[in-house]
């Protein structure tokens, strides 16, 4: 038996690295002031209909449903954000208007499996209710940027756009409908059916055939109202006096229905062609189209799976994963001596210590300690015992120096106080 096409095992030491992440994550959401919410990995099929939009290529050919033994249609999720907003209305988290939530969990598409794209993945994402302003969109970008900024990830880039409202959606949607029926005959099949109902999703194709056609289309920007000019000129300060660089790119659409005003992504090369590692904007409509009050909120969605492999191309980062300290015995006393230190290294709190009790060569065990992801490595033989003293190798580095190793628990009480 094999795990399922789209589908993938974690198993160590890659599940520490996400288990490293997972930390990350939650720290930095609760430092933003916001708390965790946990919704169920199906819903109802109609949820997704109505939040995401029937004309999106999630509805219309991702979506994983089926029908249960009540006759209800349901769907394993495909995002969160919907999910989200029913949980937050079911259990009154919007009475008082302004709410910060933060997601981490499982989404399931249909679609080809690539690198970075699995058929169920995983995303973090917040979610911003209850407040109109720019501000709300810059701390949601921010809070995307830190966490990348804090794991030292170099060549991401932020790409922002706007799409405006409902005031001056319409006059730019009528624009792009009269500009794509100039250009029907180059479209493609999807894009020649979304032109009479939503042309504003044609930005978003990813058909070959639609690039040409697309990189013409008259930009958003140049037709938006004062008070959507305002807001995206808002957003725009905050960025620069925050010192965030980026690319204000008029093909960023997203797709979903939801979206008004500010949408983004935050684009690597890290898996070859560029593509977005998270993504996000304001949709003020969403919450009262799924039956709540006029709420504005923002948000954003990032790819766990994507971000790792990101992580994996950066060298600060690797070297950054790297936590705690491999015991290294060459000879059966060697050993007995590094168990007992083992064992008080252990009942010390937040260092990660690791062994292994075969009787094997030192090249083997280091080996074994770069897949542990060890710091360190604390080296005894009959040499080093005879001494009264171990070897503390840096892993990264590869250089080594000699620290005291008479008795077993103040070694260990020593190792402690050092902090590696």
């Amino acid at each position: 038996m094999t795990a399922p096409r789209g589908t993938q095992d974690v198993i160590p030491p890659l599940s520490g690295r996400w288990q490293e992440l997972e930390a990350r994550i939650h720290e930095l959401a609760r430092g933003f002031g916001y708390g965790e919410i946990r919704t169920p990995a199906f819903e109802a099929t109609e949820l997704f209909i109505r939040g995401v939009g029937e004309l999106t290529d999630i509805v219309e050919k991702e979506m994983y449903s089926f029908t249960d033994r009540g006759g209800r249609s349901l769907t394993l999720r495909p995002e969160l954000t919907a999910p989200v907003v029913r949980a937050a209305l079911e259990n009154s988290l919007l009475s008082s208007g302004a709410a910060r939530l933060y997601y981490l969990g499982a989404i399931f598409r249909y679609e080809r499996p690539q690198k970075g794209r699995f058929r169920q993945s995983h995303q973090f994402g917040v979610e911003c209710f209850g407040y109109a302003g720019a501000d709300a969109d810059f701390e949601v970008i921010q809070l995307a940027w830190e966490l990348a900024r804090r794991y030292q990830i170099s060549g991401l880039q932020l790409h922002v756009n706007t799409i405006g409202d409902e005031r001056c959606r319409p006059a730019y949607r009528s624009a792009l409908k009269a500009y794509f029926n100039a250009h029907r005959a180059s479209l493609s099949e999807d894009s020649r059916r979304r032109l009479e109902r939503n042309p504003l999703r044609i930005l978003d194709s990813k058909a070959p055939e639609d690039a040409a056609v697309i990189a013409g289309a008259p930009p958003f920007e140049s037709m938006l109202c004062d008070a959507c000019r305002a807001h995206f000129d808002m957003l725009k300060h905050y960025l620069e006096e925050a010192e965030i660089p980026f690319t204000i790119n008029p093909r960023v659409v997203r797709g979903l229905d939801y979206y008004t005003r500010t949408v983004f992504e935050i684009m690597s090369d890290a898996l070859g062609a560029q593509s977005a590692v998270c993504a996000g904007g304001r949709y003020d409509d969403l919450v009262r189209s799924l039956g709540g009050p006029n709420l504005p909120a923002v948000g954003f969605a990032l790819g766990v799976e994507r971000f790792l492999m990101v992580l994996e191309g950066s060298p600060a980062s690797r070297e950054a994963q790297r936590s705690g300290v491999q015991l290294i015995a060459l000879g059966s006393e060697a050993r007995e001596r590094l168990v007992h230190l083992l064992g008080y290294l252990r009942q010390s709190d937040g260092l990660p210590a690791f062994m292994d009790y075969e009787d094997r060569k030192l090249l083997a065990q280091l080996k074994i300690a770069d897949r542990n992801n060890a710091r360190y490595a604390l080296i005894a033989g009959d040499d080093e015992l005879a001494a009264e003293q171990l070897v503390l190798r840096d892993l990264a580095t590869r250089q080594d120096r000699r620290i005291p190793f008479k008795y077993e628990k103040d070694t260990a009480a020593e190792i402690v106080k050092m902090r590696l």
